[in-house]
This record gives structure tokens, C-alpha cells and sequence, in this order.
């Protein structure tokens, strides 16, 4: 009965995923649906008969699992299986070569560019988007300052040794290929340390090795390389924690500290991670709860300081609030495109001071906010804040259909398997070329233009493209976890919590289906996975 009630549920979650996500992908609204009612619910019923069959399958196939006899003669296997850190770093290091070469010295994109701007104290749109603590000081928390530093530090050593920015910009990518790389080893190692078969570890190589999306990144000097890395490690860390049974070492505390500190020094909803998840682990964890406590405190109060006093003191201006409030804004732009007639004078002088309301309705683009926050006025005060959001009560009470669309339309790709935009970065940015920094590619453009076109089509490929694919992989996260529920593994199912907070991030986050959001979740997907196949094994 438990196992009824759990794939009928399952099912029917997945079939109004596909439902909504079908009707949005091509007509942006419930549109779809309503029009091609009886066909919509025919279709959706026959998907929730076959979703419910197949999972009950794939349950009465866990429930059996067993792991086979993992025995080879094959001596390359045998020798991944000796040495999984230095075999599958050799292995990683010549297949990301080719895109090293070939993007010699990095793949540049917007936000990074605007982040080397920062450094080398260059006016830029980020530098417009807040009212500066200081004038002089435009470096914003808008990035992650760590990772800003870093970049800028990179390419200012590679003028300074070398009189090149170009090799300065090698010198990041060489050191985040490294961090990636040594991470994903790592993670085969800690697979071999959990029991998990060797050809199931030898496929993970091989997905970290030839899936284009990993060098792509590598190449790719956005904040979310470093941090999916941290996330990973972070993941394996809330593992060991459930199982830990034993005090855990003043070293591992250290370890764990250090961990959590980078994770919000390298992206700012890093913290967010941290606090919606590691308070389970006191939880569950009677042996260890104060001193687990202990670095739940340790980890929030050095965020404090690093937030409210350190970034103060060297007037680096906080991230604008307009980042945390996509929803609302695209909520309140739909309902101007939709209802202008309905919007009193009262109401357009409130959205005005906030969003500058006549383009508003032009600036609205359905799967990306970018284009209504650019036109945040960054003078607004807490008080036209307060008297924009109760416009955005009054606007929701009158039509709050027009609020569902207009989030499900931005985030609807997080949980549709047949959304595939913006998955890698390819193309040359030359915005601090434009700005006096020397950034060039090479004359390999023949082979570049090739690992580009490998890049762009693999999300396509049959079955396999689904690695990548970030519908699927929360698809697969919301299985696990309901699969866990099935077997009363409470405890164990706190692995997967850190990936729930990143989607929620996805899902209040500027763009739809964009992979760099998603990118911890889908790096980490590998070893999440043997995780979950040991938890099941260990439960029979």
C-alpha cells in the first residue's frame, strides 16, 4: 500500500510537470492547455498510466537490487581501480586539453568580463546598478568579491610576469581546470571508498571526461565552476556526517568550517545552502549535535562578520536588492502587459518609482527577467519599496492567474525534460578587449567551431544527452528522494537537500533553464547517484 500511494503520487507529479512545461513551451501561458483540453487530459492520463507502471517496476527493482560480484581481469580497470585520483586525473587532464588549446586563453562571457572591469577599476553596468558606498571603490558584492579577486588577480599576474592579459587569463583557467578536475577525481575515489563497482565508477570517468559540459566550464571563468566544485565536496560531506557514528575529530570540524566559509565566500546563496541544510544534520545526529551546533554558529557568525563588517569596512557595496525580487517583478510586468487598462494612476506611480513603469510592458520577456530589473531605480527608497509590493498584493488578488504564468513561464524548464537553452559558453566576448585588456583566441577557429558544434548538440543526443539535461536531473532528485521516503530513510535521504535548496535558487533566479544555475546539481549528479545505491543495498 506504501509503495501505491508513493508512485501514484510520484506520477502524478511528473505528468503535470509535463502537462504544464508542454503547454508553456508553446504558447507561454495555460494557453495550450486550455485549448486542447481533452486531448491534454487523455494524454496526461495515458503518461500517468506508464509513468505508474514504470515506477513500480524501478521500485520492485531496487527493492531486489543487489550489487553483483565486481571482479575483472581487464588491467586498465585494475589500474583505475589502484590509483582513482591520479588515473582519472591523467585521463581528464588529455581529454580537456583539445578545449584548452583550442580556447586558449578562456572562454570569456558577460559576468566575468564585468567582474575584471571591476578589478582594474573600469566603469561598467554593475558599478550603475547600485548606489555605491564609495565612489572610488567599485567593486560590488553583486559577484562573489572572492572570485572577483581571484579573476582580476589572475590577469593582473600575467601582465605583470608575462606583459600579457591573455596569459593571465590562462593562468585562471589552468588553476579552475585543476580545482574541477581534482574535485571530480576525488569523487571517484570517495565512490571506491563506499563500495561502489568499478565499471559504474569507470562510466563516471568517462562522463567527466568526454560530456562537453565539463570542459566547457572549465574554460568558462563564471562563479559557478568553483562553487559547484565546493558544492560537490559539501554533498559528500553531509554523506559522511548521516554515517558518521563516532565523535567527529576536531580536524573534520576544521575541514567542515573551511568548507562552508568558501562556499558562501563563492557565491552569495552559498550561505543559503549552508543554513537550509547542515541544521538537519543536528538533528539526526544525537553524538555529534553540539558540536555540530558548534560549527552551524562558528560557519553563521563568520558570514556576519564577512557581510555586515569586513565588506563594509573596505566600502564594497552589497549586492542591489533587485536580484533577490525576479519573481515579483516579472509577476507585476505580465500583469502591466496583460491588464494596463486595469492599472489605476495610484498604481503606476508606485510601479514607476520601482521599475520605471512606461516600457515596462515592452521590457517583459517571459523566460528571463533581466530586462525588467535593468530598470530598477537604484534611488528607490524603503518606503516606495513598501508602497510597490502593496500594489503587487492589490494586482494579485485581481488576477492571480496572471502571477502563476508568469513564474511558472521563468522557471518552467527546471522541471520539463524537453527545455534545452543556454548550456555552454562558446562565443568570444570581447567587452574587456573593448575596455584596453588584451583578451584574444588563437587562429583555431576550424576546431574550435567543431567542439562548439559537439558542445551545442550533445544536450540533443538520444538518452545520453540527458545527462546534461536539468529537467531530468531533477526528475532524478525528486525520485531518490521519494524512494528514500518509501524506505523510511529519513536520515540518509539529507544528502539531497543541498541540490533542493539550489533548485529553489533556479527557481527565484533571473533566467529559465539556464545550465550555470543548475550546474552544481548536474556535476554532482554522478556521485549522488552511488550514494543513493549504497544507502539501498545497506537497507536489505
Amino acid at each position: 500500500m506504501r509503495k501505491k500511494v508513493i508512485t501514484i503520487i510520484l506520477s502524478l507529479i511528473y505528468t503535470i510537470f509535463m502537462a504544464v512545461g508542454t503547454s508553456f513551451i508553446k504558447s507561454n501561458s495555460f494557453k495550450y492547455l486550455k485549448d486542447n483540453l481533452i486531448i491534454m487530459i487523455i494524454l496526461s492520463l495515458l503518461l500517468f498510466l506508464i509513468l505508474y507502471f514504470i515506477l513500480n517496476k524501478l521500485f520492485d527493482y531496487l527493492d531486489d537490487y543487489k550489487k553483483k560480484k565486481d571482479k575483472t581481469e581487464n588491467r586498465i580497470l585494475n589500474l583505475f581501480d589502484k590509483h582513482p585520483i591520479i588515473f582519472s586525473s591523467i585521463v581528464m587532464f588529455i581529454c580537456y586539453l583539445i578545449y584548452m588549446v583550442a580556447f586558449y586563453p578562456i572562454i570569456m562571457s558577460k559576468d566575468p568580463s564585468f567582474q575584471i572591469l571591476q578589478y582594474f577599476h573600469i566603469d561598467n553596468k554593475y558599478s550603475y546598478y547600485s548606489v555605491l558606498l564609495d565612489k572610488n571603490v567599485i567593486i560590488t558584492n553583486h559577484h562573489p568579491v572572492i572570485h572577483t579577486l581571484l579573476l582580476g588577480a589572475c590577469v593582473k599576474l600575467g601582465m605583470v610576469l608575462f606583459n600579457s592579459s591573455n596569459v593571465g587569463l590562462f593562468i585562471y583557467s589552468i588553476i579552475q581546470t585543476s580545482i574541477l578536475i581534482i574535485t571530480l577525481s576525488y569523487t571517484i575515489k570517495f565512490m571506491k571508498e563506499i563500495n561502489v563497482s568499478t565499471k559504474y565508477r569507470f562510466i563516471c570517468l568517462l562522463i567527466y571526461a568526454l560530456v562537453p559540459v565539463f570542459p566547457f566550464y572549465a574554460m568558462s571563468p563564471v562563479k559557478d565552476v568553483i562553487f559547484g566544485c565546493l558544492i560537490i565536496l559539501y554533498i559528500i560531506t553531509i554523506y559522511k556526517c548521516i554515517k558518521l557514528e563516532e565523535k567527529i575529530s576536531i580536524k573534520n570540524i576544521i575541514k567542515i568550517i573551511i568548507l562552508s566559509i568558501l562556499m558562501f565566500l563563492f557565491r552569495n546563496n552559498g550561505i543559503h545552502v549552508f543554513i537550509l541544510t547542515f541544521p538537519f544534520l543536528i538533528l539526526i545526529n544525537k553524538k555529534n549535535r553540539k558540536r555540530f551546533l558548534i560549527i552551524f554558529l562558528v560557519v553563521v557568525s563568520l558570514f556576519m562578520t564577512y557581510s555586515k563588517v569586513i565588506l563594509p569596512y573596505f566600502k564594497i557595496t552589497p549586492s542591489s536588492v533587485r536580484e533577490t525580487l525576479s519573481i515579483p517583478f516579472q509577476q507585476t510586468a505580465r500583469y502591466v502587459k496583460e491588464h494596463e487598462n486595469e492599472v489605476t494612476n495610484d498604481e503606476k506611480k508606485a510601479i514607476d518609482k520601482i521599475l520605471g513603469y512606461d516600457t515596462l510592458k515592452d521590457r517583459y520577456k517571459e523566460e528571463i527577467s533581466d530586462p525588467v530589473k535593468n530598470g530598477f531605480n537604484k534611488y528607490s527608497t524603503k518606503e516606495d519599496l513598501k508602497n510597490y509590493f502593496v500594489v503587487w498584493f492589490e494586482m494579485l488578488k485581481k488576477h492571480p492567474l496572471t502571477y502563476v504564468e508568469a513564474t511558472i513561464n521563468n522557471t518552467y524548464g527546471y522541471f520539463y525534460p524537453f527545455s534545452t537553452k543556454w548550456y555552454i559558453y562558446y562565443k568570444y566576448t570581447p567587452i574587456i578587449k573593448e575596455h584596453g585588456i588584451d583578451y584574444h583566441y588563437n587562429n583555431l577557429t576550424s576546431l574550435r567551431t567543431n567542439l562548439s558544434n559537439y558542445g551545442n548538440i550533445f544536450p540533443y543526443i538520444p538518452i545520453i544527452g540527458l545527462i546534461v539535461n536539468i529537467g531530468f536531473s531533477n526528475y532524478l532528485l525528486i525520485f531518490m528522494l521519494f524512494y528514500l521516503i518509501y524506505k523510511k530513510k529519513y536520515k540518509e535521504m539529507c544528502y539531497l537537500f543541498p541540490s533542493f535548496v539550489l533548485t529553489l535558487v533556479c527557481i527565484a533566479s533571473p533566467v529559465n533553464t539556464y545550465f550555470r544555475y543548475a550546474l552544481p546539481t548536474i556535476f554532482a549528479m554522478p556521485v549522488m547517484i552511488s550514494m543513493f545505491f549504497k544507502i539501498i543495498r545497506n537497507g536489505k
